[in-house]
């Protein structure tokens, strides 16, 4: 598929030369949060008898998780509760979705899929690649990440990406999520970069692409799902591979 490419720079040098600064996003973009998850939530499912306590169908389970996970992530990056809440509230959930009430099943699930998701090492086709290609360009490569920062960084080194970043920015680091301008701040700031040289790549239209637009700063969709995005992106992907195409 072809890039897509909406209100692109008329300069000649291009976008090559353009940009100095690549800001990626982690999960769902380079690191693949969905199979990740299932297959933590799979080890889980058989260590703890799961099925056996009345979760009798684990691809529901897996599906249902998602889903109150996404939802609450929502109400997490809008202010409306707070980080603890958040990583015991999508295992209740899920579990009551079966009926089972259970507090400290539901905690020690939390506590487990922490410990085990970040050690997961499933990344989208062409990630390390894409990464080593940027690198040997000299594109100053980090990360804007709203997720937890001993979380984020244990991803980076189990999945061998840690070697590509110089500036790893979660939102508990910089008490701001996306889409809010003030975490974009706290990024440029860190990195010394400016908007013009700077460009955001990331899955979420809502979270990467908005916040990056609102902020004044260049965007790549990174479009795995193939999904009809809501606005035009300064560029849209649906593989990693063709980054080579823009940079």
């Amino acid at each position: 598929m072809s890039i897509i490419k909406e209100n692109v720079e008329s300069s000649p040098l291009g976008a090559a030369n353009k940009y100095r600064h690549l800001f990626f996003d982690l999960d769902h973009t380079l690191w693949d949060f969905e199979a990740n998850a299932r297959a933590t939530l799979e080890e889980l499912y058989r260590s703890l008898n799961l099925e056996q306590r009345g979760v009798n169908d684990f691809d529901l389970f897996h599906k249902n998780y998602l889903v109150h996970n996404e939802k609450l992530w929502e109400r997490y990056r809008k202010g409306f509760i707070k980080q603890e809440e958040l990583r015991t509230k999508r295992m209740s959930l899920a579990l009551l979705d079966f009926k089972i009430a259970d507090d400290v099943l539901t905690n020690e699930m939390g506590i487990l899929f922490l410990e085990l998701l970040p050690t997961r090492t499933i990344l989208f086709p062409f990630a390390k690649e894409i990464l080593r290609y940027l690198s040997n360009k000299q594109y100053e490569l980090h990360l804007i990440t709203n997720g937890f920062e001993k979380t984020q960084h244990s991803k980076l080194k189990h999945s061998g990406l840690e070697e590509f970043f110089k500036e790893v920015i979660t939102s508990e680091g910089s008490n701001s999520l996306k889409p809010n301008k003030e975490i974009f701040d706290y990024a440029l700031a860190k990195t010394g970069a400016k908007k013009e040289q700077s460009i955001m790549l990331g899955d979420s239209i809502e979270v990467d692409i908005i916040g990056a637009k609102e902020y004044g700063i260049d965007q790549v969709y990174i479009n795995h799902a193939g999904i009809e995005p809501s606005m035009k992106p300064t560029y849209t992907v649906t593989s990693l591979k063709e980054l080579e195409e823009i940079f």
